[in-house]
């Protein structure tokens, strides 16, 4: 039986250690959220004005509590005078630019709609396009990523627009009247293969062929 010296014992000692430590640091639970992480992260993802109502049924609290948590936001960004603003009007809440900042961020969106849309944009165009109005759960569904932002930038391009919401508060979208002017049509059913593609089950490969195929060409 080998023996060991004096150093390598304390090298196991130690890698013995920091293994239980490991393991015990693995084994904590996960502290959950506080109101005040949910309704900024809430508040973050949405694009567009969301309700004091629709914010407690998607963090499970209070109205009162999701109240005072905006509130509570509200001073906190209004104090360190940064470039984001929580805004509340009529019940109905929204995280949004500074108003020192209007200009700038003006110029920006204006420079960001003039350039082309991405392969992102423009596969989520497709989508809404062909099985609209379709939720934005089904259109992350069908892409395998979230989709806020590329949402917001279609909105801004006024290529589409929310035509309500799901039961469960997921909003719903369909294309404008603006983007069949944009194609030259005047029924969204003139689309190529709408009727293959608008009930076809294997929907993703489709759809991101005919965005290749297609709204590239435009």
């Amino acid at each position: 039986m080998s023996e060991h010296t004096p150093s390598e014992e304390t090298t196991i000692e130690t890698a013995s250690e920091a293994t239980i430590d490991t393991v015990e640091v693995a084994a904590e639970p996960v502290v959950p959220a506080t109101p005040m992480q949910l309704v900024e992260a809430l508040l973050f993802a949405h694009h567009v004005p969301v309700s004091i109502r629709k914010l407690a049924k998607l963090t499970e609290l209070s109205e009162e509590i999701v109240q005072s948590t905006v509130t509570a936001l509200q001073a906190e960004y209004r104090d360190r005078s940064g470039g984001i603003v929580i805004v509340l009007q009529d019940g109905n809440v929204q995280m949004t630019t500074a108003p020192e900042a209007a200009e700038q961020v003006a110029a920006f969106l204006k420079t960001d709609q003039a350039g082309e849309l991405t392969r992102p944009a423009l596969e989520t165009l497709t989508i809404i396009a062909y099985r609209g109005p379709v939720s934005k759960s089904e259109i992350e569904l069908i892409r395998g990523v979230n989709c806020s932002l590329i949402l917001r930038n279609l909105m801004i391009r006024g290529l589409v627009e929310e035509a309500g919401e799901t039961e469960t508060g997921s909003p719903i979208y369909q294309v404008t009247i603006d983007f069949l002017k944009f194609l030259g049509i005047t029924d969204i059913a003139q689309l190529p293969d709408y009727q293959e593609l608008n009930e076809n089950v294997h929907l993703k490969e489709l759809l991101e062929k005919q965005s290749q195929d297609f709204f590239t060409d435009k």
